[in-house]
């Protein structure tokens, strides 16, 4: 018996990119697959910005309003007013990343692992950042002594075995200097894993090119860590980019935050969380919006989260269901939180109850 193969209805057909602006409609698809164009193209000024968006008299004067005033994508990408209103318990460096940098651009605080600050530049300078003190800074951006002198720490710390490549974006560093790095860590016998912490996947997929995976499969194993927010982020663009570092033998996974208005609805996270899985990426944080400088207008109340988990769990599949955490403000470091599933102990007796609210009683031996 003769099997026909099914091609039609494939999962990336599922996932569909916004048409072009007006003012990029000829640009050629080479052009616009072409990263480095991408790159040179970004929006830089408010008489840009205009041409690809309405600009409305409120937001203007703080830098910009559309004709979707409430589109995720937009939230995230333009100043709003917001901004301008700094709380007295806003912090500039609220993880207290500077304080716990024994060298400059090397941030050490748990046991066995670092962050390596690379690079200030990012292809979108995402309005919920927490590094907004400097991203976007060039007095900030790691020169080649720095990256020497941080590569030099790591390499002379052998209770490190876990690097966090970051920024900025560290895949705004080219491929020759990425390789650089990566080659630099692998090379060192304590490094077991590095992990990339990118929003290129989303803010600029054709970063993600054939020469750039390939090179990857020589320092495995890479870890990925991205930063989708809303099912909106998930075109074409950002499969095929997620395909090509999967097929490459990356490990993908993705760090939500949570942000007022954009992403604080269970169903939204769970749409996001869903496709995630089809392009190949684990859902793995949720992160509450850290008490940065300018954002507290992104942030919501904790239970917002703990609501989310609570129409998750049990739910959907536990693949798609990530840990809830506060990165705590001063360093303390990732902090997890559950809904409450425990209803009562009685010696070796415990008594839970599941996602329906049915309760269960487990006694120990």
């Amino acid at each position: 018996m003769a099997f026909e193969i099914i091609t039609k209805n494939t999962v990336r057909d599922r996932f569909t990119s916004p048409p072009r602006p007006e003012i990029w409609k000829d640009s050629t698809d080479k052009d616009w697959n072409n990263w480095i164009w991408q790159q040179q193209k970004r929006i830089k000024s408010m008489d840009q910005l205009e041409k690809v968006i309405h600009v409305t008299e409120e937001e203007r004067n703080a830098f910009a309003e559309s004709h979707d005033p409430n589109c995720p994508i937009r939230l995230q990408s333009v100043p709003k007013k917001g901004e301008l209103n700094i709380l007295p318990t806003d912090l500039e460096d609220p993880l207290a990343e500077e304080r716990d940098m024994p060298v400059p651009g090397v941030t050490h605080r748990y046991p066995d692992r670092v962050l390596f600050y690379t690079t200030h530049n990012c292809p979108v300078y995402c309005r919920h950042c927490t590094r907004k003190r400097k991203v976007s800074d060039p007095s900030s951006s790691a020169a080649n002594k720095q990256l020497e002198d941080g590569l030099a720490y790591i390499s002379s710390h052998p209770e490190i075995r876990d690097v966090v490549i970051s920024g900025g974006d560290p895949l705004s560093n080219s491929d020759d200097r990425l390789e650089y790095i990566l080659s630099r860590l692998r090379a060192m016998d304590h490094i077991e894993v590095f992990r990339l912490g990118t929003r290129n996947l989303v803010t600029l997929p054709q970063r993600i090119t054939d020469a750039f995976a390939s090179m990857l499969k020589k320092y495995h194993p890479v870890f990925v860590h991205t930063h989708f927010n809303h099912p909106k982020e998930c075109t074409q663009e950002a499969f095929d980019a997620c395909a090509r570092l999967a097929d490459a033998g990356c490990i993908i996974n993705n760090q939500m935050v949570l942000l007022k208005g954009i992403n604080d609805d269970p169903k939204v996270v769970k749409l996001l969380n869903h496709k995630l899985l089809m392009m190949r990426v684990r859902p793995y944080y949720i992160f509450q919006c850290d008490m940065s400088q300018g954002i507290s207008h992104f942030r919501t109340p904790i239970e917002t989260g703990l609501n989310i988990i609570e129409h998750l769990r049990g739910w959907t599949s536990g693949m798609a269901v990530p840990h809830y955490v506060v990165d705590a403000p001063g360093g303390g470091g990732k902090i997890p939180l559950l809904p409450d599933y425990l209803v009562k102990r009685d010696g070796k007796k415990w008594v839970f109850r599941n996602y329906q609210r049915k309760e269960f009683t487990y006694i120990e031996p």
